[in-house]
């Protein structure tokens, strides 16, 4: 009997990991019915990890009032283990890009603010030890809301407070660390983080993730130089570089940002869930492995969970499948991975919303129509 690993990250504002997984295992049960299938919904440890905390019950999501990366009013969850010391807060929750509408997409006025509420509400809740999930942020603002919701004042040359946004970064000359949250002295706080990017250049913050945040160029620019400024500030204040840091420059500089305002590591967020789901053990028992995600880039190779499952595929000389909503990836990029095939969902005559609303039809099809090629 065939055993089959599905191990796919989400397909960001479309479908979720576990609706990933659902309609893979269709295409593979039309082709192949007798197949031992093993689900394993996955993540980055940006988005999607509650769904793996929930299958595993690891513990229960908790609900707080907070703010969209607008500042606007809603009520998001982050995750508390069993143990009742740990809490994994998903920055997506209150200060993702799929909370906002096109129009509204705009790194120079989002805020991470309504995560740092998240946060905040975990320590005044007895956890000591805050896990920050990062991945599909709304924000340029390198943590900096964050770091106001805890207590923290940004200030300008005349002392006055800035609210924390993207735009504000090259206005700020001074940091006001005296009425932080005071259950952070007792507290750890990990960035699980899979990119490794760093803040600034062209393959940081700005120049890799802010258009697709809604930033024209004219706005990367200005992003690139609030953050480089606001670096130095850190380095005088802190004594953090936050510029060499390898993943810093992720969901908008939140990963460099919480290293230089709150000591925070940076820990692969992938390695974390792996140990939690013996990851490594699944992909020895499996005879073929399937991963997918929205959108397959040359970035992608960056940690994305596609090319993190490749180097166990190549580990244990079993064969990957991707399936993907686009895949532009170079095939010389793939191969070198570890990945076996990979295929788009989206046609070049499909349009993207048709693709989004009938992305699972079309990744089920794809499956269906690719994988006789494999088992």
């Amino acid at each position: 009997m065939l055993k089959i690993l599905i191990a796919p990250d989400s397909f960001k504002e479309s479908l979720t990991a576990t609706q990933v997984c659902e309609a893979i295992a269709a295409g593979i049960r039309s082709v192949n019915p007798y197949s031992a299938i093993d689900l394993l919904p996955f993540s980055d440890g940006g988005e999607g990890a509650f769904e793996l905390f929930d299958a595993l019950k690891l513990g229960a999501k908790i609900e707080c009032d907070t703010f969209d990366p607008l500042r606007r009013s809603l009520k998001a969850s982050y995750y508390g283990f069993k143990d009742g010391k740990t809490a994994w807060v998903e920055l997506s929750q209150a200060s993702g890009l799929a909370l906002l509408k096109d129009s509204e997409k705009n790194p120079l006025l989002t805020s991470t603010y309504g995560t740092g509420l998240q946060i905040n509400h975990a320590l005044d809740n007895g956890f000591t030890t805050i896990i920050l999930g990062i991945g599909g942020s709304a924000t340029h603002d390198l943590g900096t809301g964050i770091f106001e919701a805890l207590g923290g004042k940004l200030l300008d040359p005349t002392k006055n407070s800035l609210h924390a946004k993207g735009e504000h970064l090259a206005r700020c000359t001074e940091l006001d660390f005296k009425n932080l949250n005071t259950n952070l002295r007792n507290a750890t706080s990990i960035v699980a983080c899979d990119v490794t990017n760093t803040l600034l250049g062209k393959t940081g913050a700005a120049y890799t993730y802010a258009p697709q945040k809604g930033a024209s160029p004219a706005v990367v620019a200005q992003l690139e130089e609030g953050a480089t400024h606001f670096a130095k500030l850190v380095q005088q204040k802190r004594n953090k570089d936050l510029t060499q840091i390898k993943g810093g420059g992720a969901a908008g500089g939140t990963a460099a940002g919480m290293f230089g305002l709150f000591d925070s590591a940076l820990k692969p967020g992938f390695d974390l869930l792996s140990d939690l789901t013996a990851l490594e053990e699944r992909v020895r028992e499996a005879d073929l492995l399937i991963t997918g995600e929205g959108k397959t880039d040359n970035q992608s190779q960056y940690g994305k969970v596609p090319f993190k499952l490749a180097e166990l595929a190549k580990k244990y000389h079993k064969p990957l499948l991707l399936f993907a909503g686009s895949v532009s990836a170079t095939p010389e990029i793939l191969t070198r991975a570890g990945i076996t095939a990979a295929y788009a969902i989206k046609t070049e005559t499909m349009t993207l919303d048709y693709a989004k609303t009938h992305a699972y039809s079309l990744l089920k099809d794809a499956v269906l129509k690719n994988l006789k090629n494999h088992i």
